[in-house]
């Protein structure tokens, strides 16, 4: 028996499911163990504590808005095999979340107040940038996983040397969205233009900005 195609009433029925795992907290479920594993928890200091949830709510809300992107992506998209890819990378993506959520509840921090908006502006951009053509869609995704890896190896760059647990999860984070990057390169990504590069830069700016904070 031939597997039934889904409509685009199931796949939009599909996303809103995916929305509510996203946002509500520990609604989500990694396929993957956290690379934190069994090491130890780090001595930090107030400061370092405060600095090192900053980080994580950073890139958890990082990981709200990969999933939005990729799921307004999947969508729009028009050829079955990018769609597939994409929903693959969303899956992935979940992994992030719950890792990043997990590390926050750690350091006894909470998500972002601002994840419903991040989410709602990249799952648009998602959408319009599938609906712009698949080799866009691509290309979206593979600037957007390359600012990520220079996000997270700033990250690591700048983490407490003793920190050893936040600085797994972001070690494999950033291995993920290499992999991710890769992905969309050789499936065909077009090179977006400079402007929207810089676009893409300054929102990352505002986002990061803000989430460390809130």
């Amino acid at each position: 028996m031939s597997m039934r195609q889904h409509s685009f009433l199931d796949r939009l029925i599909g996303h809103a499911d995916q929305v509510l795992r996203t946002l509500a907290p520990e609604a989500a479920r990694a396929g993957r163990p956290s690379p934190a594993g069994a090491r130890a928890e780090a001595g930090l200091n107030a400061d370092e504590r405060r600095q090192v949830a900053g980080f994580m709510r950073i890139n958890h809300t990082g990981e709200v808005c990969a999933q939005a992107l990729y799921h307004g992506q999947a969508l729009t998209a028009k050829l079955p095999a990018v769609r597939t890819e994409m929903e693959q990378a969303a899956r992935e993506e979940v992994d992030h979340l719950v890792w990043c959520e997990a590390r926050l509840q750690e350091l006894g921090a909470r998500p972002s107040v601002l994840n419903p908006l991040f989410y709602a502006a990249s799952f648009g951009v998602g959408a319009l940038a599938g609906l712009a053509g698949d080799r866009w869609s691509l290309g979206f995704v593979a600037e957007t996983e390359k600012q990520v890896v220079e996000h997270l190896q700033s990250h690591l760059s700048t983490l407490p040397l003793n920190d050893q647990r936040t600085r797994a999860v972001l070690d494999q984070m950033r291995i993920d969205e290499a992999r991710h990057r890769d992905m969309a390169i050789a499936a065909g990504a077009a090179e977006l233009p400079p402007p929207v590069q810089g676009a893409m830069q300054v929102v990352a700016r505002v986002m990061t900005t803000t989430t460390y904070y809130v």
